[in-house]
């Protein structure tokens, strides 16, 4: 609630700022910052103001939300202030908001067929240790050494806080076990046997790459670049979803073009199509009919769109920016 229209637009665009900003920098997801179109508007808002995400299947998502109402809801709902004249005004209200469809968001960006892949910033654990022994002799040797690792690690700084450590002793097998933190997602796992006691390291896999693909690091070294190794994941992982965001992308200037691709080559069994139309659009219900019949959606007019004037594709009427569409959840 704000006393003027000044203020309550600036804490509508602040707190999209701070959902994108939340989801680039922390769930490593892109966005596109715009405003929705007026049939995608929020009921009884002035304007409504999203981010938006595309999944690898190409559909987009809404991964959050911030809506200008003006005063509408204030009067409706009689929500008065006094000024400082003493007299009687409607406020001017904001709506905003994100939801667990981020958690959906965050598995359908970055996952991939062995499971879950969670950002650093995200995991609830950095560092999963696995001793690896075959007798009570070799877990005596390999214990200590895993407990006394994982207190090093634990005293590491990591985004803002500091790296948390799982320590796996269960007593089942060691590739089960590995099995196990790769589908959960764990950005690091870090594997100790009688070996690496000898050699003074510690064989480490990455989740950002293939199950097979570890290496041995010594241990001073792995315990002085654990962060420096979590921010090389997380910074891959953004990137990684920005350019399959960027290769979905596709301007489209014509009908017949925005049509087939959003249409199946197999209406029986549709394969994977579509992606981020980039339109020219002007108002029209007629416009909402054809997007309708398509399964299509307005998603937003980015704020980072150029000024580009065209004719709408659907109508022929003059369009001042290209709108992003898609089919979304």
């Amino acid at each position: 609630v704000h006393a003027t229209a000044g203020e309550a637009m600036e804490e509508t665009l602040r707190m999209l700022d701070v959902y994108a900003d939340f989801s680039e920098k922390v769930m490593a997801v892109p966005v596109i910052k715009g405003e929705k179109t007026p049939a995608e508007r929020f009921p009884g808002a002035d304007s409504t103001y999203c981010i938006e995400a595309v999944m690898q299947d190409r559909k987009a998502l809404q991964a959050g939300t911030s809506h200008f109402l003006g005063q509408n809801f204030a009067k409706a709902s009689n929500i008065q202030f006094l000024t400082a004249e003493g007299k009687q005004e409607f406020a001017w209200t904001t709506s905003w908001g994100v939801s667990t469809r981020l958690i959906g968001a965050l598995i359908m960006v970055h996952s991939d067929d062995d499971g879950l892949i969670v950002p650093p910033r995200m995991a609830p654990r950095h560092v999963v240790l696995m001793p690896i022994y075959r007798d009570d002799a070799e877990r005596s040797q390999v214990l200590p050494y895993c407990q006394s690792l994982a207190a090093e690690l634990r005293d590491v700084s990591y985004f803002d806080g500091k790296i948390l450590v799982e320590f796996d002793d269960r007593d089942i097998r060691g590739g089960d076990k590995a099995w196990q933190h790769i589908k959960r997602g764990v950005p690091l796992r870090v594997e100790v046997g009688p070996r690496d006691i000898q050699s003074n390291s510690v064989f480490v896999g990455r989740r950002d790459r293939g199950p097979k693909e570890k290496q041995g690091i010594p241990r001073a070294e792995f315990v002085a670049t654990v962060g420096q190794i979590l921010d090389d994941i997380q910074a891959g992982l953004f990137e990684r979803a920005r350019q399959m965001r960027e290769s979905f992308k596709q301007p489209i200037d014509s009908l017949a073009e925005f049509e087939a691709f959003f249409t199946p080559k197999n209406a029986d069994k549709p394969e994977i199509h579509g992606g981020l139309a980039l339109s020219h659009w002007a108002d029209d219900p007629a416009v909402e009919a054809k997007l309708k019949e398509l399964k299509v959606t307005a998603r937003c007019i980015p704020f980072d769109g150029p000024d580009e004037p065209g004719q709408c594709i659907f109508t022929g009427k003059p369009s001042k920016k290209r709108v992003v569409f898609a089919k979304a959840y």
